[in-house]
Parts: structure tokens; sequence; C-alpha cells
């Protein structure tokens, strides 16, 4: 992204979802995306329109963070924003990075030690750092994020209870809600729990987990979700379908 330090990359997704009513973005995954093609990758995706790359993983097998997100910054001019799964994962090579806190888990560690332990490192790189409310939701099956988290999604059926961790994340003074179903989730986030979320607070929600279709996507964002990301799903696509995905994001209207 051209002059991604004199300019706010929240301020750029929050144009997006003016310009287009919602934005797409897609999950790069250092486990699942090899280093050799992620460049080429990224290209495709920055080529069909996606508004952002998120880049980060459950686990982080090998070394090369640092690398393997400058190739894909230096392959796009859209922003490129860390989605960490712990705080290993820093490099001031991104544009920005998703600060998550696991709202939904009790697990200290996921709501705030892994935030203590990256948050000096974030601050010396002077990178711009974007407060969210990570929201793990039932999808049907065991996670890779509820495994490593050790904790307990939030059932399916209970938009309320969503929604009052929401509550908490405005009240904390957050700047996204992501509600998550985790990759390779056997249902996607319900659209009822969406939009009591997204009608409950003021801040904009993103939506992942199992989204394998166009239609998909606009159900999410006419339910009220502001933000929709595909990951793995999306990892083979030669850009035809790709471009599906983005157009169904910017021209769903809720």
């Amino acid at each position: 992204m051209t002059n991604t330090r004199e300019s706010s990359v929240y301020d750029y997704l929050i144009g997006t979802k003016t310009r287009y009513g919602a934005g797409f973005l897609v999950l790069l995954d250092p486990d699942r995306s090899p280093f050799d093609t992620v460049a080429d990758q990224a290209k495709r995706y920055g080529d069909a329109g996606v508004d952002a790359i998120l880049v980060g993983t459950s686990l982080l097998m090998g070394n090369g963070f640092d690398e393997y997100v400058g190739a894909v910054r230096d392959a796009v001019d859209i922003p490129v924003v860390i989605f960490p799964g712990n705080s290993q994962q820093v490099t001031d090579r991104a544009d920005a990075i998703l600060f998550l806190s696991l709202l939904s888990g009790r697990n200290p560690e996921f709501i705030v030690g892994e935030q203590v332990r990256s948050a000096p490192l974030i601050r010396s790189l002077g990178l711009e750092s974007i407060s969210t409310a990570y929201l793990l939701i039932d999808s049907g099956r065991v996670t890779s994020v509820e495994f490593m988290s050790g904790t307990k999604p939030i059932p399916s059926d209970k938009p309320e209870i969503a929604l009052s961790h929401a509550i908490v994340a405005e009240m904390f003074g957050m700047k996204f809600v992501y509600l998550e179903g985790g990759s390779g989730g056997e249902r996607t986030v319900p659209d009822d729990m969406i939009g009591t979320v997204a009608d409950g607070v003021s801040l904009p929600v993103i939506v992942g987990g199992g989204i394998r279709s166009p239609e998909t996507v606009t159900a999410k964002v006419r339910a009220g979700a502001s933000f929709v990301v595909v990951g793995n799903h999306l990892e083979n696509d030669s850009g035809t379908e790709l471009k599906r995905f983005v157009e169904a994001a910017h021209s769903a209207v809720r």
C-alpha cells in the first residue's frame, strides 16, 4: 500500500466499507501457502480487487515470518495486515496488525498475556495496531483456534452471548469485532448472530470461517457484516472465482 505509514490502514478499511457497503479480505496462512508461491498468490488477490490481505496462522511451523510478510507486501499495492495467532507473529514488513484479544474465551494468555508480550515490540516498530475483539463461534467441529487457545466457542444459537461480548469490546474502545467460525468449519457464523451483533454495537463486524461461495458472502453482508474473510478455500483459485467473491461483497446491500 503506497504511503501506508503516512495514512491509516484503519481509515482505509472504513473508507472501503463506506464506498462499497462492505469489504472483502483474504487470509494467507504461512503454514499452508508455501513461501515460493505466496508472492504470485498475493498478486492474484490484488489483481482481483481484494481490499486487503491478512497474514497469520495458529501455529507458525517454521522461521521466516518476516520474509513471508515482506514477499506479500512487495507483491501488492493493498494493505497487508497481520492476523496473529501468537506474539511471535510481528514484523514491520506489514502495514498494520489486528491487535486481537480473544474475548470469547476465558484463557488469560489469549485475552491479555500474548498481547503484553507483543505490545512493546509493536510500538517500537511503529506498526499500526487495530484493536479487535476476537469472538470464536461454534462451527460444528473443533478448529485450530479452539484447540490452540484452550477456549470454548460461543454457541452458534446464542446470539445474545455474542452481543454481550461485542458490547464489552465497544466499552473497551476496540475498533472491530471479529466473529470467527474457524478455518474449515462445518458451519459459518449464523446470519442472525451477525445481525444481532451488527445492530447492537457501533463497531464494524468482520466475519470469517467456512465461507465457500459468493452467495454466502452476499448473505453475510446482508446480515450485517462490514468485512468478509475467506482463507484456504481460495488458495488454488486462478482468479475467476475470486473476482466473484469480491463482487459479491462489494455489491451486496443490507
